[in-house]
């Protein structure tokens, strides 16, 4: 049997076209390995081991009748439990949802199978997909925290359960787990991935994003699931046919970077800073490092007044109903969400744009922005999920991001180097990360 967890996912689809393994061969072996971690990590709010076979005995059965296959087709993709799917309970990691399914598939659900892939389960995410942690290990370390919100995605990745994820990010969601777990995490520009069908926290923070072990499987995933849809007003026309060949294509010439340590530059771990500071030295001739602008500190401030509104407004039925099945830190983000006036709001939302654009020809020198992906490796705690200090404002901004395992801090665990580049320049952007991540494992 060929060594699945060694090969790129784009390799995996071309020996299931070519019938060197079959779609439910792939999926016995995840499920064996599902088998032994499980229950040490605990990625997996819902998985159905006959349903998973059902789905993979019809793929099978559809390339045999010679039918057109898709870009993903027969290979399995876990999800983060807040996407709607009609098969699957759709939790949310709260007790309020418990057992509750969605009344139809998200978009994103509907683009999956249309690209011949078969979502394997629901990965477990934070309550709510805000702060409060699921019960998910680190599977590099079961004392220690995966990150959040999608945790569960971040880790079904890391521990071979799954070859891809889909999860999603509103302050350092996809970023930071990735970091922690040692996988590459990309939250493509604001916009680009239908949030329609998916728990909604915050429509001016929400994106959805995307885990594997490499920048090119998150650049396929990613190319499947960006497709502009009316019932998502941020979403927009974006075409990503060509994703994957540029991101095989990297850079035209050799590219120039900035790294900010930031203002939080004083909370990475003394190993983890060690091996930023190696890292950077190891690019001199590509990094230059400088100071954040002064204004990210306004950033922070004003990604909270949103976040906080936001889930004071989305959830509200919640606190009214079940606000003893709500756990404190959610309860406290709600009443503070409540207390923010209507102008702290719109200044926070009007300077999104205004930062934006005073930011963007940094761009114009640069091939992209460097910075930690967390203040170093995964916390030693379960009740917690870390900080997103290096994320928020990249969220705010609505900018390309994503996360490389590049580095490892304190003992030999997972650090990533966090990658920012401009809104909409998500292919090259990605060239440019493949770049990195090839120039950094050679």
């Amino acid at each position: 049997m060929t060594d699945v967890f060694s090969l790129k996912v784009e390799e995996l689809v071309e020996k299931i076209k070519d019938a060197q393994i079959s779609s439910v061969e792939l999926c016995q072996i995840y499920i064996d390995r599902i088998n032994k971690f499980e229950k040490d990590i605990k990625a997996w709010a819902h998985f159905d081991k006959k349903l998973l076979l059902e789905k993979a005995a019809e793929a099978d059965e559809h390339r045999r009748l010679g039918k057109p296959l898709g870009p993903l087709h027969g290979i399995p993709v876990a999800v983060k439990d807040i996407v709607g799917t009609l098969d699957m309970p759709t939790e949310c990691g709260t007790v309020i949802r418990k057992g509750k399914s969605y009344s139809q598939n998200a978009e994103i659900i509907e683009l999956l199978i249309s690209a011949g892939a078969i979502v394997m389960g629901k990965t477990a995410t934070a309550e709510l997909a805000y702060l409060g942690p699921a019960k998910t290990t680190n599977p590099h370390d079961y004392s220690r925290t995966p990150g959040g919100s999608s945790s569960g995605s971040a880790a079904s990745v890391a521990s071979f359960m799954a070859p891809l994820s889909v999860g999603s990010q509103t302050g350092g969601s996809i970023i930071r787990p990735a970091s922690y777990c040692g996988v590459v995490g990309y939250k493509p520009t604001y916009g680009l991935i239908s949030r329609n069908g998916v728990l909604k926290t915050s429509e001016k923070l929400d994106h959805v994003g995307v885990f594997g072990r490499s920048v090119e499987d998150v650049a396929l995933l990613a190319k499947t699931l960006i497709k502009k849809d009316k019932f998502d007003t941020a979403s927009v026309h974006y075409s990503a046919e060509n994703m994957l060949n540029e991101t095989k294509k990297g850079p035209l010439f050799e590219p120039k970077f900035i790294f900010y340590k930031t203002d939080y530059w004083k909370l990475v771990e003394k190993k983890s800073r060690e091996s930023f500071e190696y890292f950077i030295k190891s690019f001199k001739k590509n990094i230059e490092v400088f100071d954040t602008p002064s204004y990210f500190k306004d950033i922070h401030k004003y990604h909270q007044i949103i976040y906080d509104t936001d889930l004071a407004n989305n959830f509200s039925l919640y606190f009214k109903k079940y606000k003893k099945k709500l756990s404190k830190i959610m309860q406290d983000a709600i009443i503070r969400g409540n207390k923010h006036s209507a102008k702290d709001y719109a200044e926070a939302v009007d300077f999104m744009k205004r930062s934006y654009e005073s930011y963007e020809e940094v761009f114009e020198d640069y091939h992209g922005v460097l910075s930690p992906s967390s203040p170093g490796v995964a916390p030693k705690s379960l009740k917690t999920t870390g900080t997103a200090e290096f994320n928020k404002v990249w969220s705010y901004l609505g900018t390309p991001c994503i996360s490389l395992p590049l580095l490892q801090g304190e003992n030999n665990l997972p650090l990533g180097v966090q990658l920012i580049g401009a809104k909409y320049d998500d292919q090259r952007f990605l060239g440019v990360a493949n770049w990195l991540e090839k120039e950094c494992n050679n």
